[in-house]
């Protein structure tokens, strides 16, 4: 019947036929206008055009100075059984205090006290806020600009070979560095920082890597400190594992729900914008942390070049009034 309907509106009514023609000319036009970049009602693109125009911010970045710097030296061969070496580079006398065996749910408290209830600018103020759930303490001077080794193990009379199955209760390193002088605390905007590092055992056999790092202010706040993606012509690091390794590795992260793109990440050292390869690299992408675009090509992109991720804001690493110290001055 509703057919019947439309075929006598459509034979006998012209203006039904005029409406038709009229609406399928405005669709058309839309869509090639939409086509060509030109402004057209949202309404007649799809979600993916519309967050792709949608306006880029770009963040107004604070220089900070990080007073603290910690690495694993040689990680493939650290193990729970015969320890770990960390490399610390300080500006200023520092202590290096390791906890094994951290309770997990202790350590996330104990931030959430330095925001709420008191400062962890000393090994004592963490101690006290983790309530001494962890299983062996150690703690070292280090000296300023030392750039020094430190080994650490655990006591074999712990005889500890294993924290367990995932999901863990316990980390297997915790790592705090804090300052051996309180008064260099008023001169830095961070007063410790404490790094969460995984190290291989019999049950978990997931590479030895740093999970985390947080830096903590003395106004009550601390940041989750995280690695920027650098673009790079070597496609093959020097030191990088085998495709087998990696591959094992992310279906352990996966299985701990650990995030492995940071952890991943190869040491790049290409300073070329991927786009022009011409000008610096000076603008960070977010959030995918991609560090790929120059000054000049940042404006055109809203989506990421490395990894077609929607850029949601983004922040320079130098001002652009800063002179580039890589051009060659004019004579």
């Amino acid at each position: 019947m509703a057919a019947l309907f439309l075929v006598t509106l459509y034979e006998y009514s012209p203006h039904f036929y005029i409406a038709v023609v009229f609406t399928c000319f405005i669709v058309t036009a839309g869509l090639v206008l939409g086509w060509f970049g030109w402004d057209v009602p949202v309404i007649l693109r799809n979600s993916e055009e519309t967050q792709f125009n949608a306006r880029v911010f770009k963040k107004q970045m604070r220089q900070v100075k990080n007073p603290f710097g910690l690495e694993i030296s040689n990680p493939s061969s650290a193990s729970i059984t015969t320890g770990i070496t960390l490399t610390t580079d300080c500006l200023e006398d520092s202590l290096l205090t390791c906890y094994w065996g951290c309770s997990v749910q202790k350590l996330y408290e104990a931030l959430q006290k330095h925001i709420y209830c008191f400062q962890i600018s000393t090994p004592q103020a963490l101690e006290d806020a983790l309530y001494s759930e962890y299983l062996y303490q150690e703690q070292y001077f280090i000296k300023k600009d030392s750039k020094e080794e430190i080994y650490c193990q655990l006591p074999k009379d712990t005889k500890i070979e294993d924290f367990g199955a995932v999901p863990r209760s316990r980390y297997p390193l915790v790592a705090l560095l804090t300052f051996a002088d309180e008064d260099n605390r008023e001169i830095y905007d961070i007063i410790s920082m404490v790094s969460i590092i995984h190290i291989p055992d019999k049950t978990y056999k997931l590479s030895c890597r740093i999970l985390y790092q947080y830096l903590l202010l003395p106004q009550g706040q601390f940041y989750d400190l995280k690695q920027l993606f650098m673009s790079a012509n070597n496609s093959t690091p020097p030191g990088s594992s085998s495709p087998e390794e990696d591959s094992a590795d992310h279906s352990l992260l996966e299985k701990a729900g650990l995030p492995g793109s940071a952890a991943d990440a190869p040491e790049e050292s290409s300073k070329d914008c991927v786009v022009c390869q011409n000008g610096a690299v000076n603008w960070v992408l977010l959030p995918c942390r991609h560090t790929c675009l120059c000054d000049g090509c940042v404006r055109h992109f809203q989506r990421c070049p490395m990894c077609r991720q929607f850029v949601q804001e983004s922040f320079a690493l130098r001002s652009c009034k800063e002179p580039d110290k890589d051009k060659p001055k004019p004579l």
